[in-house]
């Protein structure tokens, strides 16, 4: 793929989209075979370089991983995993980091994690304070510990009772993955619900853990133990379907489905606040797996809260929505956007301006003054900031608008490398 994209804008857009499997999970997947004893399956892993950034590794630290008949392998290490003799590359994929900085905390030695330029500024210090507390120690750079990393891991940590000072499903996952390997039993509370894949899949290859809802938040409690070996079937990442709902929305003449998803409370917010700003947006059973489906709809302004989208990685798809929404969206408490692939709060509203919309930050909220229309949209150009979300979010905007050429659209490949063949199939 060019690192310069050029997308025009369609007339109409008719199809399925089956899209690639769901990032977390098989981030997760890949993480809890290597750690199982004996022989896993994983079905539909992504195919994105961040979860190969996954792969590679666990097989650097002693999983064998072979293709088969289209699913993934992996034997997990007889006696444990071991320390690798090179660095440990996560590339773009925060993901990778913080949730191999809670399985190395249980790795005696001394591991080196690497990542590009991008993950190289997000901070990794929100997954260290829990570790260390665990006995594990973490060496970063500067306050907040970004990348290059040096983790020593020990074993047996000691459990603890952690308080997550801010939504995320990588610093709980984190913690988990490390009291596998703890004295005791690991507790994690949170304010906001955040996904649970973690603890779900923690318990479908036989940890035990336990899960109570308190007010807006949950209680999740890990008792020690290794994994058994399971067979994983990952379905298709909602974040990426977001992309499309969207499109059918905004878009004059458009009906789209998206098939197979993960649809857990926690990964579907999306759906519904596109509902309440008038999407004709629905889940729906698809062959008994449940998909999407979208239609063109007016749009009108909303207020969306980060609890809403725990991950906040639909926001700058929102926005674009929002831009071509009747009236003025807020989104409230967005810090969380700051410390992604970029400052996507910034992106966010720099998209919307060159959409010819209104964007402005005050503080942590995000406030769009939209068009009414995205046919009013200009026809743009737009620097992604080698931020793969920021790259179809412009994409779309420009699809259903006046066409897009955009500057590091290669980094798409991280996530999703077939979304711009996907798109132009839709046409």
């Amino acid at each position: 793929m060019m690192d310069r994209q050029r997308v025009e804008a369609v007339e109409h857009l008719r199809g399925t989209v089956r899209v690639p499997g769901d990032k977390s999970i098989s981030h997760r997947a890949l993480l809890l075979s290597a750690l199982a004893s004996g022989v896993s399956v994983i079905s539909g892993l992504s195919s994105g370089h961040d979860v190969a950034a996954t792969r590679v590794i666990v097989s650097q630290l002693g999983a064998e991983l072979r293709d088969e008949d289209g699913d993934v392998v992996v034997e997990g290490a007889r006696d444990g995993l071991r320390v690798s003799a090179g660095k440990l590359d996560c590339q773009n994929s925060g993901t990778t980091m913080r949730l191999l900085c809670g399985v190395l905390a249980g790795v005696p030695g001394e591991h080196h994690l690497v990542g590009d330029a991008s993950l190289s500024r997000r901070p990794m210090d929100r997954v260290a304070m829990p570790l260390e507390l665990m006995g594990a120690r973490l060496e970063g750079q500067g306050e907040r510990r970004t990348a290059p990393l040096r983790l020593w891991g020990s074993t047996p940590l000691q459990g603890i009772d952690y308080a997550v000072p801010e939504p995320s499903a990588q610093v709980k996952s984190a913690i988990l993955l490390a009291g596998l390997a703890a004295n005791g039993a690991c507790v994690v509370r949170e304010a906001i619900r955040t996904r649970s894949a973690t603890e779900d899949m923690l318990r479908a290859c036989g940890v035990t853990v336990t899960s109570e809802s308190v007010g807006a938040g949950r209680v999740v409690e890990l008792t020690p133990s290794r994994p058994t070996s399971h067979h994983w079937r990952v379905p298709g990442d909602p974040s990426q379907a977001a992309f499309f709902a969207v499109l059918a929305a905004i878009h004059d003449d458009a009906s789209l489905d998206v098939l197979s998803l993960d649809a857990s409370p926690e990964r579907v917010g999306f759906v519904f606040v596109l509902q309440r700003m008038g999407a004709r947006v629905d889940l729906v059973e698809h062959g008994g797996a449940i998909g999407l489906r979208a239609e063109t709809s007016m749009l009108h302004a909303t207020e969306i809260h980060a609890h809403e989208i725990p991950s906040v990685d639909e926001v700058p798809i929102l926005s674009v929505a929002a831009a071509a929404a009747s009236g003025v969206s807020v989104f409230r408490e967005m810090s969380e956007l700051r410390v992604k692939e970029s400052d996507r709060l910034e992106g966010s509203a720099r998209l919307v301006n060159a959409l010819g919309a209104r964007a402005w930050i005050e503080g942590d909220d995000l406030y769009v003054e939209g068009l009414g229309s995205a046919r009013r949209f200009r026809d743009f150009s737009f620097d992604a900031a080698l931020d793969h979300r920021m790259v179809m979010s412009a994409a779309i905007a420009g699809c259903a608008g006046h066409g897009v050429t955009i500057d590091g659209a290669a980094t798409v490949a991280s996530s999703y490398p077939t979304f711009f063949r996907d798109l132009a199939l839709l046409s």
